[in-house]
């Protein structure tokens, strides 16, 4: 996949005959993936080129102004990878300025899509806006189509069970601990890779050592400024963890550790049959299940009995 970083980079490649989506695009779900199929199957069939653009920062950090922390499926680092494995050919991260959101539909059109990025045919879902104060539409997409010839395909939402997937819904369910939905939608596991920090070292005294994480991004970069990879509701999961191309299995606890006094918020990981040195290593956690929330117990041996609970219902979940 070939990643410019922005659209004038893009034109100097000269690809003239482009099959264009645009969006966030983020956690690349299954309505994405649809999306990027019909792309793809398109830039074959005509011989031209998928090209997806995107922008950085996210739109709403420059509209509304830096004052929220927006809190997103995929890391830019992850967000390539998963565009890559969909098959697009070209990516643009275009920086996002007060300047273009200032431009009007028809300019947007006129001197982006067919100057300079030379569209052939637009994939547009059905609720798609773009240009100042979100006035285009897809209806005003096949309009300038016609009389500029280009062709616009207007993309059905994807339903699962009744369901329209969309980003929205997948950031509630994690948000919620509902990863087996979350999951369902996106054809995959969410996951997150983090650095292994030093913790307080309680886990080991009960049987089950754990690596104490700080979330990083794929390359094991700070995310950008302004959102960060979203984290699961608190609670107990069941996960798999990978480590230098291996998988294992394990428990992961994120929250407050109410048990113990004056732990503080931490995300820790249980790896079952791991025993390593991995400080300041990166590990990636997917996450199976949420299997209970957290507990306050009396003391160390109640919470070690309940460890052992989960233990085994994570062992039986992912047999």
């Amino acid at each position: 996949m070939n990643i410019y970083n922005s659209i004038e980079e893009f034109a100097f490649a000269g690809v003239k005959k482009s099959i264009f989506t645009q969006g966030t695009f983020d956690g690349v779900h299954l309505g994405h993936k649809r999306i990027l199929a019909s792309m793809n199957s398109m830039a074959q069939e005509c011989g031209g080129q998928s090209v997806l653009l995107t922008f950085e920062p996210h739109p709403r950090l420059v509209i509304y102004g830096n004052t929220e922390v927006l809190h997103l499926l995929s890391t830019p680092a992850e967000k390539a990878r998963l565009l890559e494995q969909a098959g697009v050919q070209n990516l643009i991260i275009h920086p996002f300025t007060k300047e273009l959101a200032a431009l009007s539909a028809s300019a947007y059109i006129n001197d982006l899509l067919v100057e300079r990025l030379h569209v052939h045919t637009v994939l547009s879902g059905h609720d798609h806006r773009f240009g100042k104060n979100r006035e285009g539409s897809t209806e005003d997409l096949k309009y300038w189509g016609r009389l500029m010839g280009f062709g616009v395909e207007e993309i059905e939402p994807l339903r699962l069970n009744g369901v329209t997937i969309s980003s929205t819904k997948i950031r509630q369910a994690v948000s919620t601990g509902e990863m087996q939905t979350a999951n369902s939608y996106l054809g995959y596991n969410y996951s997150l890779t983090a650095k292994v920090v030093r913790g307080m070292q309680i886990g080991a005294t009960l049987g089950y050592p754990t690596a104490n994480l700080e979330v990083a991004d794929t390359e094991g970069k700070t995310p950008y400024s302004g959102y960060k990879k979203l984290i699961p509701a608190d609670g107990v999961y069941a996960v798999r963890v990978y480590f230098e191309k291996a998988a294992y299995k394990g428990m992961m606890n994120i929250g407050t550790n109410p048990t113990i006094k004056d732990k503080g918020r931490s995300m820790e990981v249980h790896i079952f049959g791991f025993n390593s040195d991995i400080y300041n290593k990166l590990l990636t956690v997917e996450f199976i299940s949420k299997i209970r929330d957290e507990e306050k117990f009396d003391n160390l041996e109640e919470l070690k009995s309940q460890l052992d609970k989960d233990r085994d219902i994570v062992l039986t979940l992912m047999k």
